[in-house]
C-alpha cells in the first residue's frame, strides 16, 4: 500500500470509533438511566484515549511525511488538509489532558443538569472551575503563545478569529437592537392558547421530519431536554422537546435539527467515514439548520400550509387565517431562552455569551462572577432581569461538556444562511409556490447540490462563497430581518 492507502485505511477505523464514541453521548442525552453518569464517564475517557492515541501514533506522522500532496487529485488534498489539521492539534494536546477532559465533561454535564433543575449556580460553579481550568490548559497548547481563544475557534470554524467575529457582531448588534425596539413598541399578533396533545406533536414532528427531506430509514426523532442531532452517514439521529401549551418549539426545534441530519445525510457517500464525511464546521453546520428552520420553515409561504396541517392535527386552536398564523409563528416577545428566541433576538443572545466566554478563557471574568456578569449584560441588552439560574446563565449544556468557541458559530450559521438565502430565492423563483404546498423539495435540493454533498471538500468559507456566490458578508442577513419584520409589524 501506498503511504496515502495505508493512512486512510487506518484513518477509516478512527472515524468509525469516534462514530461509536459520539452514538454514546447520544446515548447519554436520551437513554442513559442517571445512575450510570460516572461509569459513562469512565466510558468516554476510554474512548478519548483510544482515539488520541490513533490520532497521534507515530506511524500517522511517518505516513504524513511520506505523502506529497502536490501528487493527490482534489479529493485526496482535502482528505490531507483534514487529517494533518488533526493530527497537528492531537499532537499539542498531552494524552493524559485530553483524557482527564472528556472524564471531566462527561460528569460535569450531569452535575449542570442537577445544578439547572435546581436553579443553583453555586453547585454547578465548582466542576465549571475545573472544565475552565482544563479548556484555557488544552487552550494553551494548542496555541502555542497565540490566542488561547482563536485556538479553541478552529475546532468548529477553522479560519475564524476572535477578532473577525467581534467585528462582524459589532456591526450586526446596534440593527439588530434598534430593530427590536421598534418591533416590541408595535401591535402584538396574536398567540396561541389552550394545550398541545404532546403526543400528537410528536406525529407532526416526524411528519416534518420527513417533508423536509430526513431519511428515516438512516436517522430517528427522539426526545431531549436540550434538542440535537448526532452521527453523520448512514446513522443520523436527531432530538426534539414538546411543551403542551407551547408546540412551535417542537416543531421548530424539528426542523432545525433535520437541517443539521439532512446535511450530514446527505454528504457523498463515497465520502463515508473520512475527513471529508462530516460537514466541514459548524457555521456551514448551522447555516442549514437556520435556513430549513427560519427563511424556509417560517416563511409566509411554508407557514400557510403548516397551518393546515395543525389544524387538520389538532382541530380549530384559536388563529384565525393564514396570515394571522404566520405573525404567530413569527411574533417577537421577550424571553429568556436562547433556543426559543425569534429570528430577531436570536443572535443577541449568542453575542453574550461569545463576550462572556472569551472573558473567561482570557482570564478576564472569574467563575465567581459569571452568574452576575451575566445577569448584567442580559439587563443591559434585554431591557429586564434574569428571574432564575435555569432562564440565565445555567440554560445552556455548552461550558459543561467544555464547548468554549461553539456558540459564535451559531451566529455565524445566520449570517452564512442570509447569504444563502439571497441566491436561493434567484436560483429558485417559484419557490413560495412549491412552499405553500408543502413541497420543500426545490429548496432542500438545491442547498443538497450546492452546499451538502460536498462535506469538508472545501473550507467553510469557501463553501459558502461557491454555493452563494458572494463573500460571506452579515448585509443579506440584516436586510432579510428588516424586510421581513418590517411587513409583519406594519413599521
Amino acid at each position: 500500500m501506498t503511504p496515502y492507502d495505508a493512512l486512510m485505511a487506518y484513518d477509516r477505523d478512527t472515524q468509525a470509533l469516534a462514530q461509536v464514541a459520539g452514538r454514546l453521548g447520544w446515548d447519554q442525552e436520551t437513554m442513559m438511566p442517571r445512575g450510570a453518569a460516572d461509569q459513562r464517564g469512565e466510558e468516554m475517557a476510554a474512548m478519548e484515549a483510544v482515539l488520541h492515541a490513533r490520532r497521534t501514533a507515530p506511524q500517522v506522522g511517518e505516513w504524513l511525511d511520506g505523502i506529497d500532496d502536490s501528487t493527490l487529485d482534489a479529493v485526496g488534498q482535502a482528505q490531507m488538509r483534514h487529517i494533518r489539521r488533526s493530527h497537528a492539534r492531537a499532537t499539542k494536546v498531552p494524552a493524559a489532558l485530553a483524557t482527564k477532559l472528556a472524564r471531566l465533561t462527561s460528569v460535569a454535564q450531569g452535575k449542570w443538569a442537577e445544578a439547572r433543575g435546581a436553579d443553583d449556580f453555586a453547585a454547578f460553579a465548582p466542576v465549571l472551575q475545573e472544565v475552565v481550568a482544563l479548556k484555557r490548559e488544552e487552550g494553551a497548547a494548542l496555541a502555542a503563545g497565540g490566542d488561547l481563544y482563536d485556538a479553541m475557534l478552529q475546532d468548529y470554524e477553522p479560519g475564524t478569529t476572535g477578532a473577525e467575529l467581534e467585528a462582524m457582531f459589532s456591526a450586526m448588534r446596534p440593527v439588530l437592537a434598534d430593530l427590536r425596539a421598534a418591533v416590541l413598541e408595535a401591535e402584538k399578533p396574536a398567540t396561541l392558547t389552550g394545550t398541545f396533545d404532546e403526543a400528537a406533536q410528536m406525529k407532526l414532528s416526524r411528519h416534518l421530519a420527513r417533508t423536509f427531506g430526513y431519511d428515516m430509514q438512516r436517522g430517528r426523532v427522539d426526545k431531549a431536554v436540550h434538542p440535537f442531532s448526532s452521527g453523520s452517514g448512514n446513522d443520523v439521529r436527531i432530538t426534539t422537546r414538546t411543551n403542551p401549551v407551547d408546540p412551535f418549539n417542537c416543531f421548530y426545534s424539528t426542523i432545525h435539527e433535520v437541517g443539521h441530519a439532512a446535511y450530514e445525510q446527505n454528504i457523498d457517500q463515497a465520502y463515508l467515514l473520512t475527513p471529508l464525511g462530516n460537514g466541514v464546521s459548524m457555521g456551514v453546520h448551522e447555516s442549514q439548520s437556520r435556513i430549513y428552520e427560519n427563511q424556509i420553515g417560517r416563511s409566509r409561504a411554508f407557514t400557510g400550509w403548516l397551518f393546515g396541517q395543525m389544524k387538520e392535527t389538532f382541530g380549530d386552536f384559536g388563529i384565525a387565517d393564514e396570515d394571522a398564523f404566520y405573525a404567530c409563528v413569527n411574533s417577537v416577545n421577550n424571553g429568556y431562552i436562547r433556543t426559543e428566541a425569534d429570528e430577531l433576538q436570536y443572535n443577541l443572545h449568542v453575542m453574550l455569551r461569545f463576550d462572556l466566554e472569551r472573558a473567561l478563557m482570557s482570564g478576564d471574568l472569574a467563575i465567581a462572577d459569571l452568574e452576575a456578569a451575566w445577569n448584567d449584560r442580559f439587563k443591559a441588552d434585554f431591557g429586564y432581569a434574569v428571574d432564575k439560574a435555569s432562564n440565565g446563565v445555567l440554560q445552556d449544556v455548552h461550558w459543561s461538556v467544555g464547548l468554549f468557541g461553539y456558540f459564535p458559530t451559531y451566529s455565524l450559521g445566520n449570517v452564512y444562511a442570509g447569504c444563502l438565502h439571497q441566491t436561493l430565492r434567484t436560483a429558485v423563483p417559484d419557490l413560495d409556490d412549491h412552499l405553500a404546498q408543502g413541497n420543500t423539495e426545490p429548496a432542500t435540493s438545491w442547498l443538497r447540490d450546492n452546499v451538502q454533498v460536498n462535506g469538508g471538500l472545501y473550507e467553510p468559507r469557501v463553501t459558502i462563497t461557491m454555493a452563494s456566490g458572494m463573500e460571506p458578508s452579515e448585509a443579506p442577513l440584516l436586510d432579510y430581518l428588516r424586510d421581513k419584520f418590517s411587513a409583519i409589524y406594519k413599521l
